[in-house]
């Protein structure tokens, strides 16, 4: 029992699926801050601004631009997401969790990747979780994320949910080629495309034509 409530204290519960929204973009200001000058994605669909690569973030201006930023609106979930970015570049994995949540609680596309690619990985020293993981990144890719469109049939293709229940994550040819129809339409040039073609052949490989 000490065991498990050390554990448990150390390794939150993670969200439930059941309580993850749908994003609705136009729920949300997209008014720019300084938050988001500092610590938005360059590849977050949904940022007000540039973006910023993880090797370029100030981490000690973006904390504070970002916790003023949701201090003045802490329901938002993209402000939520940007200062749980800093605060895992920062390895304040712990300090993150709460604002890591929220994002993911809102459905927000770039948090369901994000999210789902460190329990898939165990990026943030809790134990992996491929199950749970999975399902985050097979939603993001029903939101249109790049990412998910792509790594989503590269992780179902390459056998990392084996031994998942069938529904977490549930693993379908026809919604796989949906994703990689909507990937190869959303590619940007020639690496994309050609990773989009080596998924599909995978695909016809493992799962037939």
């Amino acid at each position: 029992m000490l065991i498990a409530a050390l554990l448990a204290a150390a390794f939150p519960a993670p969200v439930s699926l059941d309580e993850i929204a749908v994003y609705d973009r136009l729920d949300w200001p997209r008014e720019v801050t300084e938050c988001d000058r500092l610590a938005a994605h360059p590849d977050d669909p949904e940022r007000v601004a540039e973006g910023v690569a993880q090797g370029d973030v100030d981490l000690v201006a973006a904390r504070a631009a970002c916790e003023a930023a949701v201090a003045a609106d802490p329901d938002n979930p993209r402000l939520n997401y940007q200062l749980a970015r800093v605060n895992g570049y920062a390895g304040s994995h712990d300090e993150g969790q709460p604002f890591r949540d929220a994002a993911l609680r809102a459905g927000y596309p770039q948090s369901l990747f994000v999210v789902g690619y460190i329990r898939l990985t165990g990026w943030d020293g809790r134990p992996a979780d491929a199950c749970y993981g999975g399902e985050l990144i097979r939603r993001s890719a029903r939101a249109g994320r790049f990412a998910g469109l792509v790594g989503f049939p590269h992780y179902a293709l390459t056998g990392r949910f084996a031994g998942c229940p069938s529904d977490q994550p549930r693993i379908d040819r026809d919604e796989i080629a949906r994703f990689l129809d909507h990937a190869e339409a959303d590619a940007r040039g020639f690496y994309q495309e050609l990773l989009v073609i080596h998924l599909r052949l995978r695909m016809d490989e493992r799962m037939g034509e």
